[in-house]
């Protein structure tokens, strides 16, 4: 079925956006970097969001817990850094570290690659399956407040509904965050 929020969101089963980004680590990277990963999720993240930082534990715990099983997560910040110095590259490196964050987590400097997903907001997930189509768009949980008060794990629902073959059950729920800050 057909919305007019259709238009501003990534159609499910969309081929993933192709990409050459740089990450925290100084090397480049894109889809293919990763062909040989059952599943392919991608986080548009920053730095500053308080629902950033209240997930991303949750975020990178999820990678840890599925990088056994073919799963790679990969970070883009697209935030504009002039208006927003804290989601500059520098300070990713920073947040990286302190975080220690496990995946690659890259620089989306031109937004082109934000505006290719349609992304709306941070945190933002989008998880493609194999053929690299997306099968789920939306939130870490439903409480990005208080992980001891989540009751649906909506993302990690996906990725295990999407490792045993089957289709997600709720592949689109409403990203809740800060939106993307774009340059004007």
């Amino acid at each position: 079925m057909e919305t007019n929020a259709s238009a501003y969101q990534l159609k499910m089963g969309s081929q993933i956006p192709d990409f050459k980004l740089k990450g925290v680590d100084d090397r480049d990277y894109s889809p293919a970097s990763f062909k040989a990963k059952k599943i392919l999720v991608v986080v548009i993240m920053c730095n500053h969001c308080p629902y950033v930082k209240a997930t991303l534990p949750r975020i990178i715990q999820i990678q840890k817990d599925f990088a056994a099983q073919s799963v790679q997560l990969i970070g883009i910040n697209a935030n504009d850094s002039v208006n927003y110095p804290d989601d500059s590259f520098d300070k990713m490196k920073e947040v990286a570290d302190e975080q220690h964050i496990l995946f690659p987590y890259l620089r989306d400097e031109t937004q082109d690659v934000a505006k290719a997903f349609k992304a709306q907001c941070t945190p933002e997930v989008f998880v493609f399956d194999q053929e690299r189509k997306l099968r789920y768009h939306g939130r870490v949980d439903d409480n990005w407040q208080n992980p001891q008060a989540v009751k649906r794990r909506d993302f990690r629902e996906a990725l295990n509904e999407l490792l045993v073959g089957r289709k997600v059950s709720q592949p689109e729920l409403p990203a809740i965050g800060c939106s993307v800050k774009w340059k004007y």
